[in-house]
Protein backbone atom coordinates (compact mmCIF):
# COMPACT_ATOMS: atom_id res chain seq x y z
CA UNK A 1 0.00 0.00 0.00
CA UNK A 2 1.04 3.45 -0.86
CA UNK A 3 0.21 6.86 0.61
CA UNK A 4 1.00 9.96 -1.08
CA UNK A 5 0.18 13.57 0.20
CA UNK A 6 -0.77 16.69 -2.10
CA UNK A 7 -0.65 19.77 -0.54
CA UNK A 8 -3.64 21.76 -2.39
CA UNK A 9 -3.64 24.76 -0.08
CA UNK A 10 -3.02 26.13 3.16
CA UNK A 11 -5.05 23.73 4.88
CA UNK A 12 -6.16 21.34 2.51
CA UNK A 13 -4.97 18.16 1.35
CA UNK A 14 -5.21 15.45 -1.73
CA UNK A 15 -4.54 11.92 0.08
CA UNK A 16 -4.26 9.34 -2.65
CA UNK A 17 -3.70 5.94 -1.42
CA UNK A 18 -3.05 3.12 -3.69
CA UNK A 19 -3.95 -0.75 -2.74
CA UNK A 20 -6.27 -3.47 -3.70
CA UNK A 21 -8.87 -0.37 -4.27
CA UNK A 22 -7.19 2.97 -4.79
CA UNK A 23 -9.28 5.98 -3.08
CA UNK A 24 -8.54 9.48 -2.92
CA UNK A 25 -9.55 11.83 0.23
CA UNK A 26 -9.40 15.51 0.74
CA UNK A 27 -8.44 15.86 4.38
CA UNK A 28 -8.45 19.59 6.30
CA UNK A 29 -5.81 20.63 9.16
CA UNK A 30 -6.50 24.20 10.31
CA UNK A 31 -3.72 25.61 11.72
CA UNK A 32 -5.76 25.94 15.12
CA UNK A 33 -5.71 22.58 15.44
CA UNK A 34 -2.08 21.96 14.54
CA UNK A 35 -1.06 24.49 16.56
CA UNK A 36 -3.00 22.62 19.45
CA UNK A 37 -1.35 19.14 18.58
CA UNK A 38 1.64 19.46 17.57
CA UNK A 39 2.55 23.21 18.62
CA UNK A 40 3.48 23.06 14.50
CA UNK A 41 6.74 20.53 15.36
CA UNK A 42 5.87 18.83 12.36
CA UNK A 43 4.96 20.28 9.16
CA UNK A 44 1.14 19.80 8.40
CA UNK A 45 1.77 17.32 5.09
CA UNK A 46 3.71 14.98 7.70
CA UNK A 47 0.66 15.11 10.19
CA UNK A 48 -1.52 14.16 7.61
CA UNK A 49 0.37 11.50 6.55
CA UNK A 50 0.91 10.01 10.06
CA UNK A 51 -2.61 10.62 10.50
CA UNK A 52 -3.32 8.05 7.54
CA UNK A 53 -1.00 5.63 8.66
CA UNK A 54 -2.71 5.66 11.76
CA UNK A 55 -6.18 5.49 10.13
CA UNK A 56 -4.88 2.43 8.13
CA UNK A 57 -3.47 0.51 11.19
CA UNK A 58 -7.34 0.52 11.76
CA UNK A 59 -9.43 -0.02 9.45
CA UNK A 60 -8.66 -0.08 5.11
CA UNK A 61 -8.32 2.62 3.04
CA UNK A 62 -12.08 2.46 1.21
CA UNK A 63 -13.76 2.67 4.65
CA UNK A 64 -11.87 6.13 5.40
CA UNK A 65 -14.26 8.94 4.80
CA UNK A 66 -13.51 10.90 0.87
CA UNK A 67 -13.68 14.33 2.90
CA UNK A 68 -12.70 15.49 6.38
CA UNK A 69 -11.46 17.65 8.75
CA UNK A 70 -8.65 15.95 10.97
CA UNK A 71 -10.66 16.78 14.32
CA UNK A 72 -12.80 13.93 13.09
CA UNK A 73 -10.61 10.96 13.53
CA UNK A 74 -10.79 11.63 17.36
CA UNK A 75 -14.33 11.19 17.38
CA UNK A 76 -13.69 7.69 15.53
CA UNK A 77 -10.96 6.43 17.75
CA UNK A 78 -10.65 8.38 21.06
CA UNK A 79 -6.61 7.33 21.46
CA UNK A 80 -5.52 9.59 18.66
CA UNK A 81 -4.90 13.01 20.00
CA UNK A 82 -2.90 11.14 22.49
CA UNK A 83 -0.63 8.99 20.36
CA UNK A 84 -0.45 11.77 17.40
CA UNK A 85 1.17 14.40 20.00
CA UNK A 86 3.83 12.17 20.70
CA UNK A 87 5.18 12.37 17.32
CA UNK A 88 8.27 13.66 16.40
Amino acid sequence: MNVEVETIGDNDFLVKVSAATSTEHRVTLTDTYWEQIWNRRLPKKDVVARSFAFLLEREPNSSILRTFDLPVIQRYFGEYEGKAATWK
